[in-house]
């Protein structure tokens, strides 16, 4: 039987969780510790934040509610299933109950992981992004979960899911279950006063990519849509300004938005540029905001025959000169000047021997299915020698 609505539009969207936003508000741990029911919680943060005063004064703030508070720190900026292991076994060895995620993007992703894992049965890995295989995870065996970012690129804390590198294959795998989302959430742009212009540049762009592969991504999901067109305008008026001057609380107030905005709007969908991150990412150890920030010029142009309509309404969106594709290409090229992100993938340790490898990891990332064209290991291997290059090309054929 023919089904009548078959060329209507169709979508199934799932928004975030409780966020408690605005500065000042590490005050509140404590309150949202106890609305989840957590009085021993395993603080997971990264080695660059442990010993700095806004780590300090959450434990402090916490221990003076009555809080048993833990600290583990052993992530690496690209976190591998070791760090998840290692967590773990902290959270037993505190007999915690409860995590706290406080940092960027690797530390959100290893505590999201950790909560999940502290009473699951199977390795890290049988867990997957693929098929259907979330559903082997217990979500009995899933622990009580506040997560606080310190900075604005990822928007971790409203996701459901980690990417965490496979040491055995070098590859990043992506972690999902619904109830991987945080129960509560804390964004005190106050956190990201103290990081440095150069990080505050990257994550940014980490967020902008988020917001600008999910706003070109196919498909009907207009509530995914309006939140990544508000998203890159807020990246516009903050980004600069917050890289520019490190004291502006109101930009560093818009990028903490729309970085959230940006993991909210990606549930519709990611491409290219994250589709070259990730193996990037994992096997030169290149930041992933940057590598984002390099790459994303060129996954545009090739993608133009796709999204040339898309970017014209983000021009009009943004208010740019011209009101078309160019003119959206341009203010990103112009702000990837400003932020001195490099043209050429040299930069991120990239060489004419490994593009094939990572062409194929391109392919096989769960990422390139949502790309406006079809991304395979032969599109992904064009794309690396232009970005190598440092040549935009041409559209796709």
């Amino acid at each position: 039987m023919s089904n009548p609505y078959a060329n209507s539009p169709r979508g199934n969207w799932n928004y975030p969780t409780s966020v408690r936003f605005g500065a000042g508000r590490i005050a509140e741990l404590p309150a949202a510790c106890a609305d989840l029911g957590t009085r021993k919680p395993l603080l997971v943060t990264d080695p660059g934040l442990v010993d700095l005063p806004i780590v300090q004064d959450a434990v402090a703030v916490a221990q003076a509610a009555g809080l048993s508070i833990g600290v583990f720190s052993k992530v690496r900026p690209n976190p591998n299933g070791t760090n998840v292991e290692d967590g773990v076994a902290a959270y037993k060895a505190g007999d915690h109950d409860g995590v706290v995620a406080f940092g960027g993007g690797s530390a959100l992703d290893v505590a999201k992981a950790v909560a999940m894992m502290v009473g699951q049965t199977r390795p890290l890995f049988d867990y997957e992004d693929r098929e259907d295989w979330w559903t082997r995870i217990d979500p009995a065996g899933m622990c009580p979960l506040v997560a606080i970012p310190t900075t604005s690129g990822t928007g971790s804390e409203v996701g459901r899911a980690s990417v965490i590198t496979d040491e055995s294959d070098h590859t990043k795998k992506i972690i999902f279950h619904p109830k991987m989302l945080p129960g509560k959430v804390i964004c005190d742009p106050a956190l990201t006063l103290g990081l440095p212009a150069r990080m505050t540049a990257w994550t940014g762009i980490d967020a902008l990519s988020h917001l600008l592969e999910a706003w070109c991504a196919p498909g009907f999901h207009p509530l995914a849509d309006g939140v990544a067109l508000e998203g890159m305008r807020l990246v516009q008026l903050g980004l600069v300004r917050a890289v520019e001057n490190g004291a502006d609380l109101e930009a560093r107030s818009f990028m903490m938005a729309a970085s959230s905005m940006g993991a909210t709007a990606f549930q519709k969908g990611l491409g290219g540029m994250h589709a070259l991150a990730h193996p990037i990412g994992a096997v030169l150890d290149a930041h992933h905001g940057l590598t984002n920030a390099v790459v994303m010029p060129y996954v545009l142009v090739w993608n133009r025959p796709a999204i040339e309509d898309r970017m014209a309404r983000l021009a009009r969106y943004l208010d740019l000169p011209g009101h078309d594709f160019d003119a959206a290409l341009k203010w990103i090229l112009g702000l990837r000047e400003r932020l001195q992100i490099p043209h050429s993938g040299a930069s991120l340790g990239l060489t004419e021997e490994n593009i094939p490898l990572l062409a194929r990891m391109a392919e096989a990332d769960p990422s390139a299915g949502g790309n406006p064209l079809p991304f395979t290991a032969g599109v992904a291997e064009t794309l690396l020698r232009r970005i190598l290059a440092g040549d935009l090309g041409t559209p796709a054929a």
